[in-house]
């Protein structure tokens, strides 16, 4: 009986995420297609800000666990 439910829920997952990624790919497209005059400075410049937000975002994450891992113990140690 329980042999099913995996496939039932990867499949639901499936078909939900595939349907947000074709709605938020419309959405983009459309939304280009509107603003297609937009300035590119400002374009490189919004790219630029979400780039180093990522990248700080990254890093503080892998010191966060880097410190947390260090808290439990753990050996971090290349062998």
């Amino acid at each position: 009986m329980m042999d099913w439910v995996p496939i039932v829920l990867v499949t639901f997952k499936v078909l939900v995420l595939g349907t947000g990624m074709f709605f938020a790919i419309k959405w983009h497209y459309d939304q280009g297609q509107k603003e297609k005059a937009m300035d590119k400075r400002a374009v490189l410049r919004a790219g630029g800000k979400v780039a180093a937000v990522f990248v700080l975002s990254l890093l503080c994450l892998g010191l966060v666990t880097f410190a947390l891992s260090r808290m439990l113990g753990l050996d971090l140690g290349v062998p």
